[in-house]
């Protein structure tokens, strides 16, 4: 069975390394490192303020302000007490606080000692970018970084998948230095907010594939082209599917006509992840089946409206909802409007 929200980890008594009748662990950041790098399941908390989360964090934490009046509601709307909570601070004070107030409601913690500065001292990685983790099938970790507006990056068991990668566009990304060389780049269609020639060759290694559609291999000049119904094999057993991408409002079609961009598909381990491009809520989703995650852009008039997300959404099913490409729409209504569908606000612009 799929797994969308983590698994239980087994609790560190297991190991004898710690007292059953504790409830806040400190760990060093060895031990820590050990937990959060090598099981996928950990529920990683970041209890900084969000400017600092954006400054830079650990892979896959969450960002849930110990400085929030509502701190203790907010993280009872995401976590369950049925496994540890994982909670770092800049120095290891303020997730200490949080930390006892965490125990007395009823959770078990574990608290980084030294907290973000001892992590970087000790020259662990981080990054500045948000990290949805997925499990797949077999419990494997699925990491979604979501770089910005269109752009995203796909890790699994060491496979790099970039998606419309582009320096500029809002946020300055380097690719040179903040991500490694892509195992495969996927381009959506050619507007310049998808195909950046730049920071292709940037992501581009030794054996580095590109996919993309006709009229991006026209103007890039580079690549392979797949075009929509087209399925590829990529290394490690992963399946990629090229879907139809356009505009059906009427005006709009000459953004986006139909037959020229695509949307992608990918099955990992069985866990299957939609990307849907540059497009409106066509009537091709309805053939999408068992779909995971969902990426839908939300910026009329260029792609979805409100309305018609939500439309898309109840025809794909997915289980998660991350909206996209959405520039300045308001989403805030979109979990309200979308009930038994867990939707995950981010901020992608």
């Amino acid at each position: 069975m799929k797994q969308i929200i983590p698994i239980i980890l087994m609790s560190f008594c297991f190991f004898g390394l710690f007292s059953c009748g504790a409830k806040v662990h400190d760990l060093g950041v060895g031990d820590f490192s050990a937990l959060v790098e090598d099981f996928p399941s950990v529920r990683l908390v970041d209890v900084r303020t969000l400017e600092e989360y954006t400054q830079g964090h650990l892979k896959g934490a969450a960002n849930i302000d110990w400085q929030d009046s509502l701190f203790l509601e907010n993280i009872s709307a995401a976590y369950d007490k049925s496994a540890p909570l994982y909670i770092y601070s800049r120095s290891g004070r303020r997730s200490a606080a949080a930390g006892e107030a965490l125990s007395k409601a009823g959770y078990e913690v574990y608290n980084l000692a030294g907290g973000y500065l001892a992590w970087t001292e000790a020259g662990k990685p981080v990054t500045k970018y948000e990290v949805e983790r997925f499990l797949t099938e077999d419990g494997k970790a699925v990491d979604i970084t979501l770089i910005k507006h269109g752009t995203l990056e796909i890790s699994y068991n060491g496979f790099s998948i970039q998606v419309d990668p582009v320096s500029e566009h809002g946020k300055s990304t380097d690719y040179a230095t903040e991500f490694p060389k892509a195992d495969v780049i996927l381009v959506t269609h050619e507007h310049g907010d998808h195909l950046d020639t730049a920071a292709i060759k940037a992501l581009t290694g030794e054996g580095t594939g590109l996919f993309l559609n006709a009229a991006s291999r026209e103007k890039a000049g580079m690549g392979e082209v797949i075009a929509n119904g087209e399925t590829v094999r990529l290394p490690g057993d992963i399946v990629l599917e090229a879907v139809p991408a356009y505009n059906i409002t009427p005006g709009r079609e000459r953004f986006h006509p139909k037959g020229s961009g695509n949307g992608y598909v990918l099955t990992i381990d069985g866990l299957r992840i939609y990307i849907a491009g540059d497009t409106e809520d066509i009537p091709e989703m309805a053939d999408l089946k068992d779909i995971d995650v969902a990426f839908l852009p939300v910026n009329q008039p260029y792609t979805m409206t409100v309305e018609q997300c939500v439309a898309a959404t109840k025809v794909i099913k997915p289980k998660v909802l991350i909206p996209y490409h959405f520039s300045q729409t308001d989403l805030s209504a979109l979990p309200d409007l979308l009930p038994g569908v867990d939707v995950r606000l981010r901020d992608m612009r």
